[in-house]
């Protein structure tokens, strides 16, 4: 298996010892790595947590579509919280990214998320064959 490493100037950085994503080799699964609310050009966190919400789902979008995929291909996606009281706010926000069939989720609430972050989430791709 050969994996071929995902970047893109319009997602945030890696702040770290991973990629953006990664596709394997002879298959078209993406994995896309957790991404929270920093703004690409910056790289500093937005404000507020609806904010950062839809500044994940734009991050996402832009390592989906250099991996030559979209937001439609996501099949599994994880959203972590810092308050899982905010998960309302994550349903309406999605709701404007994406149409059903929505892609099968897990929510987790967490004690702390990398620079302060109040959401963070992660992502496979499955692209079109």
């Amino acid at each position: 298996m050969k994996k071929k490493t995902i970047q893109t100037t319009d997602a945030p950085q890696a702040i770290g010892t991973y990629s953006q994503a990664i596709r394997v080799s002879g298959g078209d699964t993406v994995y896309v790595s957790g991404q929270i609310g920093l703004d690409p050009i910056s790289m500093q966190m937005v404000n507020g947590v609806e904010e950062q919400i839809h500044r994940v789902f734009l991050n996402l979008k832009a390592v989906a579509a250099a991996s030559g995929g979209v937001l439609s291909d996501i099949v599994k996606l994880n959203v972590y919280l810092i308050d899982l009281a905010n998960f309302q706010k994550v349903n309406e926000i999605m709701a404007s990214y994406f149409d059903a069939p929505y892609p099968a989720r897990a929510a987790v609430g967490v004690a702390a998320l990398p620079r302060g972050a109040l959401v963070e989430m992660d992502a496979v791709l499955v692209l079109p064959g």
